[in-house]
């Protein structure tokens, strides 16, 4: 089971699929267009939602080699939340953290996690619960809301998106509260409802973080929406987005929240880990065109120069195991590596009260090489960008313990 996703090993180029779908049915594939690569062998299907257009948020993630559900489980090759503790030192397990092999769960959580999605998810409940029986992570405490009084419509396509999001982050920080706060797929709201929502919900269980895998390309604009992402005891996450289907997008270029980028596992043909590298397309390399340079990031100005650089962490982009309406999904993108990430700091309990002293604490390792590499995979691998330090491909790094996050 050798999985070698860097740079060299992309053997086709993104195109238009000639897919199209009438009518509506009840799978995720339901879509109107989408676009598919081949990636080492691998076919990457990008469904419409996660195909950027201004003014209208998009999801951030694909499906591996098939956008059909499989009724006998996870495929062998997906990560689970044991091996991906496992490497990153979350847990004890196994030499090489094996997929199959690994046990150890995470076991922490405080406060609450909310994800904010768009669209009704009738299942979150029924399959939360069936992905945690999979993997043996105890039974959620999850909350499904919306702003004001009518619950929105279903969109096919965000349902993957949802899946993933609440099953990863409980995965992750299993005794959190989880919500899951729905909204209306429009443009631009200029209101952030939903994630007013969430940041006040979030407050009112005590404290925690709020993941926000989609995103929207970047606007002047924008630097009036800042504002939402700023709530005593919250700590904001966002997908940096998956660049090879279009780069600089907000939320995840704000100041305020911590942007997560996306990297690879490598393992060797008995299925051990070897390396982790930076995944292209894995939303790197990005400089707002509008956000300044924020405090955090004035010791890497020779990266980032007079404008904001994201994204500012990253972990694993591909690929992961979700469970929806009694399918099993293989998936991919910075929506999971979001969750994900966002899980992992909650589970850590440093409850930092806002994202500018989450970021200030983590940027603060730079500062003691030691220390930095200790609490942080430095991701080298994978394009000439990725230096040693701080870098435009993975930010800091991926998560190496619970220390420092």
């Amino acid at each position: 089971m050798k999985r070698v996703f860097g740079i060299s090993m992309i053997v086709g180029v993104m195109t238009i699929g000639v897919a199209f779908f009438l009518g509506v049915t009840s799978s995720p594939a339901a879509a109107q267009a989408r676009m598919e690569s081949v990636f080492n062998g691998h076919r990457i299907i990008y469904p419409q939602s996660s195909i950027p257009q201004p003014g209208r948020h998009h999801t951030n993630y694909f499906f591996v080699d098939s956008d059909k559900p499989n009724s006998n489980g996870p495929s062998a090759a997906d990560e689970t939340p044991a091996s991906l503790a496992c490497v990153y030192q979350l847990v004890t397990g196994p030499a090489g953290c094996p997929i199959s092999g690994t046990t150890n769960l995470p076991t922490g959580g405080w406060g609450a996690i909310a994800i904010v999605d768009a669209g009704d998810y009738p299942t979150a409940a029924a399959d939360l619960a069936a992905f945690s029986s999979q993997y043996g992570i105890p039974p959620a405490d999850l909350t499904v809301t919306w702003p004001g009084t009518k619950k929105p419509p279903v969109y096919s396509d965000w349902l993957v998106e949802e899946a993933l999001d609440i099953e990863w982050a409980h995965a992750m920080a299993p005794q959190a509260k989880i919500f899951l706060v729905e909204s209306k797929q429009v443009n631009t709201d200029p209101t952030w409802a939903a994630v007013r929502l969430a940041a006040n919900l979030v407050k009112a269980a005590g404290g925690g973080v709020v993941s926000m895998s989609w995103g929207d390309p970047e606007v002047s604009n924008e630097l009036t929406w800042d504002k939402y992402f700023i709530k005593k005891g919250v700590v904001f996450f966002a997908a940096s987005g998956d660049s090879g289907l279009g780069v600089s997008i907000y939320p995840g270029a704000s100041p305020n929240v911590v942007s997560v980028g996306g990297t690879y596992f490598n393992r060797d043909h008995s299925g051990k880990f070897v390396s982790e590298v930076y995944y292209t397309g894995g939303g790197g390399g990005d400089l707002s065109p509008y956000e300044p340079t924020p405090s955090y990031q004035s010791a890497v100005t020779g990266v980032v120069g007079t404008h904001r650089g994201y994204p500012d962490v990253a972990a694993d982009y591909c690929c992961a195991a979700i469970y929806l309406e009694g399918g099993w999904y293989s998936v991919g993108g910075t929506s999971w590596a979001s969750p994900t990430f966002a899980g992992i700091v909650n589970a850590a309990a440093n409850k930092q009260t806002s994202s500018k002293n989450e970021l200030t604490m983590m940027y603060g390792e730079l500062a003691d090489p030691t220390k930095y590499q200790a609490d942080f995979n430095d991701i080298t691998q994978g394009d000439a960008r990725c230096i040693v330090g701080f870098d435009q491909c993975t930010g800091i790094g991926s998560p190496r313990t619970y220390v420092g996050k």
